[in-house]
């Protein structure tokens, strides 16, 4: 018995050894090379300056626009603030969902917290152009530097989350490890 259990543990350390290297059996007995999924994310360079000069575009002509517009310091104020609450709310909204889907922990509370502040700044904004004494011209174009700068920003923060992983800036201590399988074996089998 001492025997199969020591051959069952070596089999068991070599196979543990090849999936952690991206090794696979398949069903016809065949070793299987899977690809190496961190670079499928890394996005490209181009793609990069798009999205950093899609961002730039739209918060100087948001901004630009502000400064401009012909309202009173408070009215600026408050478009101003509810920019600057959209774009932190979509940094934080796409950091949590994406967190919760790569398996690290998440609070529903907090994950409540981001939707609502994310849906209360555009709901703000709409409310607040709807309201206001301007053109439609100009309505729509804060509506759409608005939405320019939420879009930039989440992409812009989904390529910074992308490189770090891509470059191995992130503690490995952030991801989650699984319960139980294989690795719980292969600690066994490290122990004996």
């Amino acid at each position: 018995m001492l025997i199969i259990n020591s051959i069952y543990f070596t089999a068991l350390r070599y196979v543990v050894r090849a999936t952690r290297l991206g090794l696979r059996i398949t069903k016809g007995n065949e070793i299987k090379m899977l690809l190496d999924k961190s670079s499928i994310n890394k996005p490209t360079a181009a793609y990069i300056g798009a999205t950093w000069g899609a961002l730039a575009i739209g918060v100087i002509g948001y901004l630009v626009g502000l400064w401009n517009a012909a309202m009173q310091l408070n009215e600026k104020g408050f478009y101003f603030a509810v920019f600057l609450l959209a774009m932190f709310s979509a940094v934080t909204l796409q950091k949590t969902v994406r967190d919760r889907d790569e398996g690290l922990p998440v609070t529903n509370i907090f994950l409540g917290m981001c939707w609502s502040a994310f849906a209360s700044s555009v709901a703000l904004l709409v409310i607040g152009l709807i309201n206001a004494d301007l053109f439609l011209s100009e309505k729509g174009f804060y509506g759409m530097a608005f939405v320019l700068s939420l879009f930039s920003i989440i992409t812009v923060q989904k390529n910074i989350r992308d490189l770090t992983n891509e470059n191995g800036e992130t503690e490995p201590a952030a991801f989650s490890k699984p319960d139980g399988g294989i690795d719980v074996a292969a600690n066994v089998v490290d122990i004996l």
